[in-house]
């Protein structure tokens, strides 16, 4: 951390707390030695006003003053992670259509309007100039209220599937088990009891779904990580596989920031390339992913991958033979 990251880190630590946070536990939460932060606590109270008191009983350190009027950083304190939320929360409220939590939602907006404005100098500047986009968005449909309904109520669906692969429409009695917001779109994980297994649903592609009387069964969090949370992207399984792919050392600028998996490694060549590895259960996904950087990347292994790589990159060439 720089010391910009500490000062908000700490903020953070005494701005949520409700009783002075103990010495030792900042020290911890910053990573930082116990004078790093006395250091930092000097120079927020002697450069931005910062309210902090010792309280000897704690043995901690917390904001003076009453809860409403709270102390908080001048000038614009938002991490990436923070400022992105609030502001696809803000340009999604922005879309929606006037309907029957028209009401409820506009002190909402207005909450999150104010919260921007705060933190960003008191200007609607950082509102007004920021874009979130979303790329390759596809409209969920009407079956997501039954869906979201069903999940919420713990009972079965009885639903319309027309799925992309096969190209046809079948009917199934599904356990509903999460929603899942993935790259713009979303997607049902439940329990097929017609296939007898987990299954993911994309729900733009649910044609109809009814609720039925009969309870879903639950699968605990642990089981559907397992299956689901493993392997690559959405399309993941137990992941048996990995990836390893070789960057060219132009492409290498770009994916050696990248994070394509929490459990990934990368390694850097002698000649300026990026070796990454992936696990992966399904390779559909994956392959679209690498097939993107075009002659960039080199499937390496396993040989399954990189035959199908292959083959996939020799029929679009052939489209364009003379």
């Amino acid at each position: 951390m720089n010391v910009f990251d500490r000062i908000y880190a700490l903020h953070k630590q005494l701005a949520g707390a409700r009783r002075p946070v103990p010495k030792a536990t900042l020290e911890a939460r910053l990573e930082c030695s116990p004078a790093t932060v006395k250091r930092i606590i000097r120079d927020m109270r002697l450069y931005l006003d910062a309210p902090i008191e010792y309280d000897r009983e704690y043995n901690g350190y917390y904001y003076a003053g009453e809860a409403d009027a709270r102390f908080e950083l001048p000038g614009l304190w938002f991490d990436a992670a923070e400022l992105v939320s609030l502001l696809a929360m803000d340009q999604l409220l922005e879309t929606l259509e006037p309907g029957l939590l028209s009401a409820d939602l506009a002190p909402v907006r207005r909450r999150l309007e104010r919260i921007l404005e705060s933190r960003a100098m008191g200007t609607g500047e950082l509102s007004a100039r920021t874009r979130v986009l979303r790329a390759t968005a596809r409209r969920p449909g009407s079956a997501f209220a039954d869906v979201a309904g069903a999940l919420a109520m713990r009972r079965r669906l009885t639903m319309r599937y027309h799925g992309r692969v096969r190209d046809r429409v079948t009917e199934r009695s599904v356990s509903p088990q999460r929603l899942v917001y993935y790259r713009d779109n979303w997607y049902l994980d439940g329990w097929c009891h017609d296939a007898e297994g987990l299954r993911s649903f994309s729900i733009d592609r649910i044609q109809s779904a009814d609720i039925d009387t009969v309870a879903a069964t639950d699968m605990d969090p642990q089981s559907l990580d397992a299956m689901l949370g493993s392997g690559y992207g959405i399309f993941s399984g137990t992941a048996g596989q990995t990836a390893v792919l070789r960057f060219s050392a132009a492409a290498a600028r770009w994916v050696a920031d990248e994070q394509w998996h929490p459990d990934q490694a990368g390694e850097w060549r002698d000649d300026g390339a990026f070796e990454l590895r992936v696990p992966y259960a399904a390779s559909e996904e994956l392959l679209r992913d690498v097939l993107a950087y075009g002659p960039e990347v080199e499937v390496v292994a396993p040989a399954s991958l990189r035959e199908a790589a292959a083959e996939r990159l020799a029929r679009a060439a052939a489209i364009y033979e003379l």
